[in-house]
């Protein structure tokens, strides 16, 4: 996959330990880009919340079919179940495929760094929370994370993902991975059944309700909010806490 590199927001107070440290790899969604998000990263620092965390946001490549920045080719999301499914557009898997492979890469030079898989969160917006899901669900670092951030998406390949997870050399054990899912009210760009489907997928493939937080906010777009970082906060400090040195 070729993309301009990530962005990186090193931890304001670096963990003497290295096995301590912490870091969240945060997927864009379509025809945004990295520097769309690092004022998460940010507003968290300025807030002193998670010192220890570094952040890495990633930029998607320029999509051929998408004509902008795209994990992969989009295809359209209906409020309503399809009619006449054999006549959908299908899915990009390969540029799916692509975009866990790039998201494995990734994780694998946090642990050259010392990270270890479970103080690693990988998270989304959009496209790139369908891009989350998907390497968490069947990469080969399933089940092996500190948990996923599901933000404003859906899940992907969701009629293939099972075969998908089989056919895996690291088949994916989710059950007690912490997921945060979230989306808003007023999301016209992802409706609602999607996150229906998703949550009722997740539980399908094993995920433990434990494991679960699901956000919905009143009145919110395809966009994040105040609220919804603050629900995030607290749920990186649990699943990630700080660690003595």
């Amino acid at each position: 996959m070729s993309s301009s590199p990530p962005i990186v927001k090193e931890p304001l107070a670096p963990p003497a330990i290295p096995e301590h440290a912490a870091a969240f790899i945060f997927l864009h969604g379509l025809g945004d880009d990295a520097h769309g998000w690092e004022n998460i990263a940010e507003q968290f620092q300025n807030a002193k919340k998670l010192p220890y965390l570094r952040w890495i946001f990633p930029n998607a490549p320029e999509n051929r079919d998408a004509l902008q920045q795209a994990w992969y080719a989009p295809t359209p999301l209906s409020p309503f179940p399809s009619q006449r499914p054999e006549l959908d557009d299908e899915e990009d898997e390969e540029g799916l495929k692509r975009g866990v492979a790039y998201v494995d890469s990734l994780i694998d030079e946090l642990k050259d760094r010392g990270i270890p898989l479970n103080r690693v969160v990988l998270g989304g917006f959009s496209q790139g929370c369908a891009v989350t899901l998907l390497s968490g669900l069947m990469s080969k670092h399933s089940g092996k994370l500190a948990g996923l951030v599901c933000l404003s998406g859906y899940m992907p390949l969701i009629d293939k993902i099972q075969h998908l997870r089989s056919a895996a050399d690291h088949p994916a054990t989710m059950g007690e991975t912490p997921i945060f899912v979230a989306r808003g009210t007023r999301d016209v760009l992802v409706p609602r059944r999607y996150l229906t489907l998703c949550v009722d997928k997740l539980r399908e493939l094993g995920v433990n309700d434990s494991a679960l937080e699901v956000h919905e906010y009143e009145g919110l777009a395809h966009a994040a909010s105040r609220e919804e970082l603050r629900d995030l906060c607290h749920w990186l400090e649990k699943v990630i806490p700080a660690l003595e040195n």
